[in-house]
């Protein structure tokens, strides 16, 4: 329920009146579109096959159905601490108003800039390379492999650490994208806006045009045509479950991208929770109903064992229309992974400033362009990361992003909800979670299992411990020297943000 009450930033972004500020350029509109082709992306496009291989069948629509659920559970999260704290930065500062400024809020809210430091170059290279694959639809050679290599290493408690990284010609238009993602962002906010709404006109187009084509050469016999004990409840279906489940769950994420611009939004405690689930529940339908119309068209059986699966939707268009059709989807499908970058990039390049801005990570992060008024070096150094990650395998930035970011964020925030009303239940709210605290509690449910329900899901779960413990040894070095909690109790300043070139 949305009600008129008063703002409460988390973040004061600035002390200094002559320096450079945000601007309040983001609508519902945009705000949506944004979430909307943050959430699309080419992950539908590149995951199904996985999705559909996880669960043996048709019966991967379960994955999609629990999925939408577990995102309006966890959206309803972010909805209530987005309305609530409304400031650049995002989980940054609800986490750190959470678990207290000066306590443990402190350490958790550098540990989520931490884990952001991989997971959002991460999720940004994910998308990439989804891109250069379809690309090698045109330009097979891109497929070319100079050079791979398997890299572990032994760590005491930890385990073994394991790392696969590839050179391919794929890797390297997956960095130019990053690199043309990254000028485009170049520009100030008020600019961006439309760019955004043009690209969600791409996003919406390619996945029409899937629905109409689907739904027009429809074979629900080959739809639904379920594999004998599909549903049989054994240890086997619920680790398909597992893995489909975190599928689902990447190609879901996105709908929170509006939260990390809280500065940059009108009237937030309206806009944020708006866009927030009705970026969900729109991108829930189009991708049930789209995979839906896949596996009418495409068997199950070819989708998961097909070399051409990674490109699935340009030969699900030529079942249907021919090599023409094919090609021109292959471009929007390009179109729309392109799309999600730039979405990505935008909103993640808004965290490591708002923490530096809090004087909780590098100050030079908090530098904002005198000119276009956005933060430069935070975006620039997001996508020289992001560049680098290009070099993974996409399977594994899926996995490695989805329970790092899971274990170190979306469990501590869920649960952090829960902890805010008791601690503040007088904090001013526009928007109240509905049927508090049923979803909060569904979604760490969701999580946990998500992590833990999966075939080698330990091989995940170990890089998270490695940069939770990393983490904690720089954060107790800083505090340390600095005298914050647990050694002190300085109040962290607020820097003034530096003006820029």
């Amino acid at each position: 329920m949305v009600v008129g009450l008063p703002m409460q930033p988390s973040i004061q972004i600035g002390g200094d009146q002559g320096a450079p500020r945000l601007i309040r350029g983001v609508g519902l509109g945009s705000a949506t579109a944004l979430n909307m082709i943050d959430m699309i992306g080419v992950g539908p496009f590149i995951t199904i096959p996985l999705i559909v291989g996880a669960m043996g069948g048709p019966q991967a629509m379960l994955g999609w159905v629990l999925g939408a659920l577990f995102a309006v559970c966890d959206g309803l999260v972010w909805a209530e601490l987005g309305a609530a704290m409304p400031g650049s930065g995002g989980s940054y500062g609800y986490l750190k108003e959470i678990y207290g400024a000066n306590k443990l809020g402190r350490l958790v809210s550098f540990l989520f800039i931490w884990q952001l430091s991989f997971s959002a170059p991460l999720s940004i290279a994910s998308g990439s390379i989804g891109l250069a694959s379809y690309a090698s639809y045109f330009l097979p050679g891109l497929e070319h492999r100079y050079a791979a290599r398997d890299w572990s290493l032994q760590i005491p408690v930890l385990g073994n650490l394991q790392l696969h990284w590839l050179v391919s010609g794929g890797s390297f238009v997956a960095m130019g994208v990053v690199a043309f993602a990254a000028f485009l962002l170049y520009r100030k906010i008020t600019s961006i806006g439309w760019m955004s709404k043009l690209m969600l006109l791409g996003v919406m187009g390619t996945i029409g045009w899937i629905i109409f084509a689907g739904l027009t050469h429809f074979n629900a016999a080959q739809a639904f045509s379920f594999p004998p004990g599909a549903f049989k409840l054994s240890r086997g279906f619920f680790l398909g479950l597992g893995s489909a489940m975190l599928i689902a769950t990447y190609d879901y994420w996105g709908y929170y991208n509006v939260s990390f611009l809280g500065d940059e939004v009108k009237e937030p405690g309206r806009t944020i929770p708006r866009a927030l689930l009705l970026s969900i529940l729109l991108v829930a339908g189009l991708y049930m109903v789209m995979n839906l119309c896949i596996l009418a068209v495409v068997p199950w059986q070819e989708i998961t064992h097909a070399s051409e699966s990674k490109y699935l939707v340009s030969v699900f268009m030529e079942r249907i229309y021919g090599p023409w059709a094919a090609k021109l989807m292959t471009g929007l499908v390009i179109w729309t992974a392109f799309a999600s970058v730039f979405a990505l990039m935008l909103g993640y390049s808004r965290v490591p400033y708002a923490a530096a801005v809090d004087g909780n990570y590098f100050r030079a992060f908090a530098r904002v362009h005198a000119r276009h008024r956005f933060p430069y070096v935070s975006l620039l150094a997001l996508a020289g990361v992001a560049a680098l990650f290009c070099f993974f395998s996409l399977a594994d930035v899926i996995a490695a992003l989805v329970v790092i970011r899971i274990t170190l964020q979306f469990l501590m925030q869920a649960i952090g909800l829960i902890v805010l009303r008791i601690r503040q239940p007088d904090l001013p709210r526009p928007f109240h979670m509905w049927l508090y605290p049923v979803p909060a509690l569904l979604a760490s449910a969701g999580f946990v299992f998500v992590v833990i329900s999966r075939t080698n899901s330990m091989v995940q779960v170990r890089y998270a411990l490695a940069i939770l413990i990393t983490g904690l040894a720089i954060y107790m070095v800083r505090a340390w020297r600095t005298q914050h909690w647990p050694f002190g109790n300085v109040a962290a300043p607020v820097l003034p943000e530096v003006g820029g070139n």
